[in-house]
């Protein structure tokens, strides 16, 4: 008897949740994180963000926040030490340059869960999209 591969093996489930039907990261947010494509709109740069905060990377955070508002650092080890789950609840243009995404964050720090909801803005220039700034929403 024959052992059926696993067509997923090295390609696990993406951290985001997936987008339209793509649930494994090599076909989701990967792409925009190894920089084989820019993220086409503010959804999937912000589903790209939390994975890449998912798998510590920094040099994508960094490289995805607009000039004007991005840190010179970020402290991902004070970060949380489990990330548990990612709900979009809106997503919608302000005009062709700027749009919103509403998205809950679900971690543990310290044994203890935690939401953190937020409406962030993006902006896109020289055809790429870049995280401005949000507000956290209690």
């Amino acid at each position: 008897m024959s052992k059926k591969k696993d067509k997923n093996t090295g390609n696990p489930a993406c951290p985001c949740g997936g987008y339209q039907g793509k649930t494994r990261f090599g076909q989701c947010c990967e792409p925009y994180i190894q920089g084989q494509e820019p993220a086409p709109d503010a959804e999937r740069l912000m589903r790209s963000r939390y994975s890449a905060y998912v798998h510590s990377n920094e040099h994508y955070l960094l490289n995805t926040w607009h000039a004007a508002t991005r840190p010179t650092s970020l402290d991902l080890e004070t970060s949380p030490s489990q990330w548990l789950g990612l709900t979009v609840h809106e997503f919608h243009d302000i005009d062709a340059d700027h749009q919103e995404v509403s998205f809950t964050a679900k971690y543990k720090q310290n044994g203890k869960a935690f939401k953190m909801h937020e409406n962030s803005r993006f902006v896109k220039e020289d055809g790429k999209w870049f995280y401005f700034d949000g507000d956290v929403v209690d």
